[in-house]
């Protein structure tokens, strides 16, 4: 304890076992209206300019139309096989409508390039905007080992 006694026995010759707090609080009390004056002065933010968010809905994504085309020359729509005339009135009714669907054009390796080029000059005259052609990606080589 801090507090002395009376007691002669060699007891004012002791050093004390405690820490003197009075420094201590001085310093914090002189902080804290260090603190309490700097406070309001410091910027609590940074300004940005925001985006604006939209809340409308996606559309929703076009109907797909697989135009695939064999080997052979023949005509598939979605799996179903078609004549040429009744493709070019297919394609003719896909046009109109709204969304535009996408025809996804697939030809086997070994189909002959009028056929491919026939069934494109057939969209683009129906007015169908959105083509796309579809490959199988290459397989990597196998490894040596």
């Amino acid at each position: 304890m801090a507090f002395g006694g009376f007691d002669r026995n060699g007891g004012g010759n002791r050093p004390l076992g405690e820490i003197n707090m009075i420094p201590l609080i001085d310093v914090m009390l002189v902080l804290l209206v260090i603190f309490m004056i700097t406070a309001p002065l410091m910027e609590h933010g940074v300004k940005i300019d925001l985006p604006k968010a939209s809340s409308q809905p996606n559309p929703a994504p076009p109907e797909r139309i697989a135009l695939s085309i064999a080997a052979d020359g023949g005509l598939y729509w979605n799996g179903e096989a078609v004549e040429r005339a009744a493709l070019r009135e297919r394609l003719a009714a896909a046009a109109q409508r709204l969304p535009q669907p996408e025809l996804h054009l697939r030809a086997d390796k070994a189909t002959p390039y009028q056929a491919v080029a026939e069934a494109l000059a057939d969209a683009a005259n129906a007015g169908v905007g959105r083509i796309g052609f579809v490959s199988a990606p290459e397989s990597p080589p196998n490894p040596q080992p």
